[in-house]
């Protein structure tokens, strides 16, 4: 099987941002394959965001465990996880996208779920179909800061969706490259793909414990770059104008009056 017939036959990506998470690897490899059960048209594309421990030893050992599945990018120094997702995304083959964190606190089994939605709409739509976690286990404290940040973002932006922390996503390849990059951009994709003119499906997920490793994330951190980010979000929203299109003349129009 050639390189060139791999990647035509692939229509699926699993984007992973990773940070930091080796110890996460094998057994989240090893739950998504379960769940593609007998299909092979997926891939799973890991993005290591500079990573200081053996995260990208262990996913190379999987890349060898399931050649033809698992692939490596690699950023030389972490810049965050929108830019670890968008990496992702531009070089991923297949044309739907799969988005989870790579902790294990997402549980694949869901994906199927994402998937079946997705098949719904027609080629070519723009959409988004997010994960909400409705019960979170994560610590109070977690739980809480989340809850008013969702809370905020909602009100101001009016995104049509409870959790847009939820790593796992399924949406077109072709969808996210039409929106502009910015720096925790993850965070707004819904707001970004409604803006577009797409629609947002949301469908409730589970939520697991994180085996290994902790949270590479900070609540003031996130907080005030979360207010100039949806600052942002809404000018690009109030400066959106969508029009309505319609074909003049047609060939059918021409042909019928010949």
């Amino acid at each position: 099987m050639t390189a060139w017939f791999m990647k035509e036959s692939i229509l699926i990506s699993v984007v992973i941002p990773a940070k930091n998470e080796a110890e996460n690897i094998e057994t989240l490899v090893h739950e998504i394959i379960t769940q593609f059960n007998t299909r092979h048209d997926f891939e799973i594309v890991y993005v290591d965001d500079g990573s200081t421990d053996l995260t990208a030893h262990q996913v190379n050992a999987s890349v060898l465990a399931f050649p033809g599945k698992v692939r490596l990018i690699q950023h030389e120094e972490a810049v965050g996880q929108s830019t670890a997702v968008y990496s992702g995304v531009c070089h991923a083959y297949g044309q739907t996208i799969v988005t989870l964190d790579a902790d294990g606190q997402n549980d694949p089994k869901d994906i199927p779920k994402l998937l079946q939605r997705a098949e719904t709409y027609p080629v070519g739509a723009d959409f988004c179909i997010a994960g909400y976690r409705k019960n979170r286990k994560d610590t109070p404290w977690k739980r809480f800061q989340s809850r008013i940040a969702n809370k905020v973002r909602s009100t101001l932006l009016n995104d049509c969706t409870p959790d847009t922390g939820c790593g796992l996503k399924v949406f077109p390849r072709n969808t996210y490259l039409k929106l502009p990059y910015f720096d925790h951009m993850h965070r707004y994709l819904p707001a970004l793909i409604q803006r577009a003119g797409g629609t947002i499906e949301v469908v409730e997920v589970s939520h697991r414990d994180r085996r290994h490793g902790e949270s590479k994330y900070g609540m003031w951190g996130r907080l005030f770059a979360g207010l100039i980010d949806m600052c942002g979000v809404m000018w690009l929203q109030r400066r959106t104008k969508l029009p309505t299109l319609k074909e003049s003349v047609t060939l059918e129009n021409v042909t019928s009056h010949e």
